[in-house]
């Protein structure tokens, strides 16, 4: 076995750690913090079937997104919908047999990941020549989205410029899950794909990449606007219930 699979094998190893129980222990985090006010963004649902109707819009169609910006929602939406089409994709490599799902996008694949480096690219386009969004931008979110383009542009690459053995890269993904490493093809193009992976899970945890699973747990998104209607307290500052004396 080659020195160079036996480094990426542990690379993935350290680099799936990291973003496991970091996106667990922020989740964790989340879900303690205390939300001791009523404050969710109006007209909102006065009913919790609505506030789930509400998180569906959000998470699927950007909903608030449309309403602030329509070229930061176009731009967004063809970038989280080509990746979630791409990751789909993905997993090809990763099961075996190929799960019907993989196997249906598989030709669709291709062009949308095109889209995502599209909708990145506007997103980053705006991020630069806007003046109010380029005011507020840290370091850190070009960083990201010049990430995202690596990641995207490199896997770009290899299936139609730099092929790799793609039979082979399955294997090793396979043989990673089951603790049987196989050999990693050594293509430049390839290894500068998945070092930009590794990298991504590894900063994931750490990001405002993070706002995946943290819409979920925003009190503007999901909390029901009853306040007349019932008095909102937090569980932490609940007054417990005093035991019924013994007789």
């Amino acid at each position: 076995m080659s020195a160079l699979t036996v480094i990426y094998a542990l690379l993935f190893y350290a680099a799936a750690g990291v973003f496991a129980v970091g996106v667990v222990r922020k989740i964790m985090q989340y879900a303690m913090v205390p939300a001791p006010l009523k404050i969710p963004t109006t007209p909102a649902p006065t009913t919790r079937a609505g506030v789930a109707a509400r998180m569906f819009r959000e998470v699927v169609f950007f909903e608030s997104l449309f309403k602030g910006s329509k070229w930061s929602w176009l731009f967004g939406w063809l970038f989280h919908f080509g990746l979630v089409v791409v990751l789909l994709r993905h997993l090809r490599y990763f099961t075996e047999p190929i799960w019907a799902v993989s196997a249906w996008v598989q030709g669709i694949g291709y062009y949308l990941g095109i889209v995502m480096l599209v909708g990145l690219a506007g997103l980053l386009a705006r991020r630069s020549l806007v003046d109010r969004l380029r005011y507020i931008s840290a370091p850190s979110d070009y960083l990201m989205l010049v990430l995202l383009l690596a990641i995207g542009a490199t896997g770009f690459l290899i299936g139609t410029v730099w092929q790799t053995d793609i039979v082979a890269v399955k294997q090793f993904f396979l043989g990673l899950m089951r603790f049987d490493w196989q050999p990693l093809p050594a293509d430049a193009m390839l290894l500068l794909h998945l070092t930009l992976v590794i990298a991504l899970m590894v900063i994931f945890p750490f990001s405002k990449l993070l706002h995946a699973p943290g819409i979920f747990f925003s009190p503007t998104r999901n909390q029901v606007d009853n306040p007349r209607e019932r008095r909102h307290v937090a569980s932490w500052a609940a007054v417990p219930r005093s035991k019924p004396a013994d007789t």
